[in-house]
């Protein structure tokens, strides 16, 4: 027979009546149970149940003590904390949770659920949840008080381009766009040729003309204009106007050195073309092939105006096409960096409207060897006939002017390339409605289409209204052939507005299924 050994029972402990209502508990230093100590001791005393929150409906901010305006969303952590900082007697307890209450959006209260831990006489620790309730009152901020008193603005700061092209200034604008350089600003004016950006803050317009510096090369004039002055504080209120200039140049335009820049460039031939404008003005000589940089500073210290704009091409068929070997492209002392993205080649060429009419060709050196064939369009300035006023290009003897620049190839026509773009870029403003302006912008597009490091800074959005093409032979032949932009590079343009209606119609045809 096994013997168990029995187990220890737990000692029980003694118990005691509260002193208040009688009801047996633990020991404790008050003696008084959790009903009776809450009777008695209210550890959110010092804590103010009710608040006021100052609440702006035009920019729709809440004021933060003392004087500054925050964004914040509806039960938020933003507005949590904010009506955290309202109550000024959470230091004497421990906060433990904090949480909104539902109430309804528009009834202008918020309702915020506390649970705060509190010490008592005799170390014991009582936990309490009570509501805050917080009213919203409208109050107008001052940003929004002189929009409506019409002297909103301190700042402004004027971008413009005096140029023939305007394919640099979209191309800013964008840039403008994808980074989000605009969202200071209290309003912005289309003028022409710019914009004008409105700003309350000096340092918002100053963190925008850096910006413009950064991105593209240009020029900045400032100035001032007094509006009051205070003589017993000594306080001057000025309004700020900075006045951007960008280089008259765009991409594809054609541009006549000074000797003394050629020499600076490393030797460049008078004629070159700007392949690019960016941080500073990117040129290649279409005889070599060789690229220099020519920065903002040195182009405004002495500046030069395009010889020829883009809307003065002309269109060429190749009838031959000689590409010069990499041996024979040999890096002489004293010049720039030679491009290995281009070809160089030799070519000839005939004007399009005089294909068949005219057998004599016109031979040329182009940079374009890695693009062209024989048989294809290519667009190109004809130095040989042109009229021109450049006092550069006066100076230049025959030998140094060639017949032919070309510039780029001629892809399907416009009108066959605009309809079928399924994308769409954003705007600053309002589309121009000029035929000139329009023109230019289409360049903009095709421009975007066939560089792809180009369109790589700036944001392309997908454009619902029009259908994606059909991948049928002909098509992916079509799409071979033309530059075209993939749909993985586009971004999905978001339009709350039309799924909020399409849902609000969706719900009133079962509504009214439901009442047949």
């Amino acid at each position: 027979m096994e013997y168990i050994e029995p187990k220890a029972l737990p000692a029980k402990t003694a118990m005691i009546l509260c002193c208040e209502c009688g009801v047996p508990i633990e020991p404790n230093p008050s003696n008084m149970c959790v009903t009776c100590l809450r009777n008695h001791v209210d550890i959110t005393e010092g804590i103010p149940k009710q608040a006021v929150l100052h609440f702006c409906r035009n920019c729709e901010r809440y004021l933060q003590p003392p004087g500054e305006w925050v964004s914040a969303a509806l039960e938020s952590r933003e507005l949590l904390a904010l009506c955290l900082k309202k109550l000024k007697g959470l230091k004497e307890v421990k906060l433990v949770d904090a949480g909104f209450v539902w109430t309804e959006p528009h009834s202008k209260r918020l309702k915020v659920k506390l649970t705060v831990h509190g010490e008592i006489s005799g170390g014991t620790v009582l936990q309490q949840v009570f509501i805050v309730e917080f009213t919203v009152q409208n109050q107008m901020c001052d940003d929004c008080h002189r929009t409506e008193a019409k002297d909103f603005w301190h700042c402004l700061v004027q971008v413009r381009q005096r140029a023939e092209n305007k394919k640099t200034f979209y191309y800013l604008e964008q840039l403008i766009l994808k980074h989000k350089a605009h969202e200071n600003t209290l309003g912005i004016k289309p003028l022409h040729g710019g914009l004008d950006f409105y700003y309350a803050n000096f340092n918002h317009a100053k963190k925008m003309v850096d910006f413009l510096q950064y991105m593209v090369p240009i020029k900045v004039t400032t100035s001032k204009r007094l509006i009051s002055h205070d003589i017993h504080s000594n306080n001057f209120n000025y309004k700020y106007t900075w006045s951007v200039e960008i280089a008259p140049l765009s991409k594809d335009s054609a541009v006549c050195l000074s000797k003394k820049l050629r020499q600076q460039l490393g030797n460049l031939s008078p004629i070159c073309l700007v392949y690019k404008v960016a941080t500073g003005i990117h040129l290649i000589d279409p005889m070599t092939a060789q690229i220099s940089e020519l920065s903002g500073q040195m182009f405004f210290r002495n500046p030069f105006e395009s010889l020829c704009d883009p809307k003065q091409l002309v269109e060429y068929v190749v009838m031959d096409i000689e590409p010069i070997m990499d041996k024979d492209r040999k890096h002489i002392p004293g010049t720039g960096h030679i491009s290995f993205r281009h070809v160089l080649c030799d070519i000839w060429v005939v004007r399009s409207s005089e294909l068949g009419i005219n057998e004599n060709t016109i031979h040329t050196r182009s940079h374009l060897g890695h693009l062209l064939k024989v048989g294809d369009s290519v667009m190109g300035y004809n130095l040989g006939e042109a009229n021109l006023n450049n006092t550069e290009f006066e100076n230049l003897s025959s030998d140094q002017i060639p017949d032919v620049v070309l510039v780029r190839k001629c892809y399907a026509d416009r009108q066959t390339r605009t309809n079928s773009r399924n994308w769409k870029l954003r705007h600053l403003a309002d589309e121009a409605t000029d035929e000139r302006s329009k023109h230019d912008f289409h360049e903009f597009l095709e421009d975007l289409e066939e560089d792809v490091d180009y369109r790589k800074q700036i944001n392309i959005y997908r454009d619902a209204k029009k259908t994606l093409p059909v991948d049928s032979n002909d098509t992916q032949e079509a799409n071979n052939s033309v530059p075209h932009i993939t749909l993985a590079e586009m971004l999905e343009d978001l339009a709350l507005d039309c799924a909020d209606d399409a849902m609000g119609d969706d719900n009133d045809d079962e509504e009214g299924g439901a009442g047949q």
